[in-house]
């Protein structure tokens, strides 16, 4: 596994758990994607102290928060919906700065996850569908607002919705850029809050990139529109990507391309990535995987590639990992 040049240290001199969140290794994935076609290299965010990608957003949006006011240490609490990976980093930001974390998650959310965010000190409420659309986030939602009027010193950060998500990408897509002898041509990223897609997309348009930036969704999904007729019927299970409500930071014309993939799809990605690079990736790392694998019919020969890898695989042992799991759900 080749290691790009390290990107300029982008964190804070402070001492202290939160100055390791960014910074995060560019790896080449020659084994999985051949470089005599196309180059690609895997931002892999698993080395962030929280494990995820989320890590960037829970500090931008927290630390924001606090230096606003809007936050006071010992006497907020911060409530907050997730499918897990923000929910584990709100957990440790809010530790770290004396908050109370209320976090509202759906029965997709792993008990590892779950344990995670409660061995952080959060309190941890699980909702089950809306009864209206037969999906998880509008119920979350409602269970956000409702503790928002009946909490007392209730925040949130609202991750759909809130600049400082996005803001937080500008330092992710610096990084990729600063570590390799030239932009990328291609950028995959996951999109769920579309915080990512779109921090990176503002650095790529300030600094004048030639990087096309491509979506990697999930089917049945309505970030980028309506579901397809061919989508309706799909049980998403795997989070990290996909929304059943069009996030609020999201932009037209935000990217450059949509690629969709089916849960069998991540579980493929995944285990592509650990066979051939030992990568042990997370979900919807194995979603942007299989796009690109998929991409490679589309690809110009000789173009770079970045596949930003939100987490790692860890807390998906008793599911993508697990045979049991897979024959049960796949046949």
């Amino acid at each position: 596994m080749t290691v790009a040049p390290s990107a300029p240290a982008t964190r804070p001199r402070e001492p202290d758990i939160l100055a390791t969140i960014g910074a995060t290794p560019l790896v080449a994935l020659d084994r999985l994607f051949p470089p005599d076609r196309f180059q690609v290299w895997g931002k892999c965010e698993r080395f962030n102290p929280g494990g995820s990608i989320k890590d960037r957003a829970a500090r931008s949006m927290i630390e924001h928060a606090l230096a606003a006011g809007e936050l006071t240490p010992g006497v907020s609490t911060v409530v907050e919906s997730s499918s897990g990976n923000l929910g584990i980093a709100l957990a440790q930001l809010c530790g770290f700065h004396r908050l109370r974390l209320i976090c509202v998650v759906d029965p997709r959310t792993t008990a590892q996850n779950v344990a995670l965010m409660r061995a952080y000190g959060a309190t941890v409420e699980v909702v089950d569908r809306d009864p209206e659309t037969g999906e998880y986030l509008p119920a979350r939602l409602r269970r956000v607002r409702e503790l928002l009027r009946t909490v007392p010193g209730a925040y949130w950060p609202d991750q759909y919705g809130n600049e400082y998500n996005a803001r937080a990408h500008h330092h992710t897509m610096r990084e990729i850029h600063e570590a390799l002898p030239k932009a990328p041509d291609y950028l995959f990223a996951a999109a769920g809050t579309t915080g990512t897609l779109r921090g990176c997309a503002e650095y790529i348009a300030a600094e004048g990139l030639p990087t096309r930036l491509v979506a990697v969704d999930a089917v049945g999904s309505v970030i980028f529109g309506p579901p397809e007729p061919w989508e309706h019927g799909h049980d998403r299970t795997i989070p990290g990507h996909g929304a059943a409500v069009v996030p609020r930071l999201l932009r037209p014309g935000l990217v450059d391309r949509v690629v969709k993939v089916t849960d069998l799809d991540c579980v493929r990605g995944c285990r592509g990535l650990l066979a051939k690079e030992s990568i042990l990736a997370g979900g919807s790392s194995g979603a942007v995987t299989a796009a690109l694998l998929d991409a490679a019919s589309w690809i110009e020969p000789g173009a770079t590639c970045v596949a930003i890898l939100p987490d790692g695989g860890d807390r998906y042992l008793d599911t993508i990992y697990s045979d049991a799991w897979v024959e049960s759900r796949f046949g």
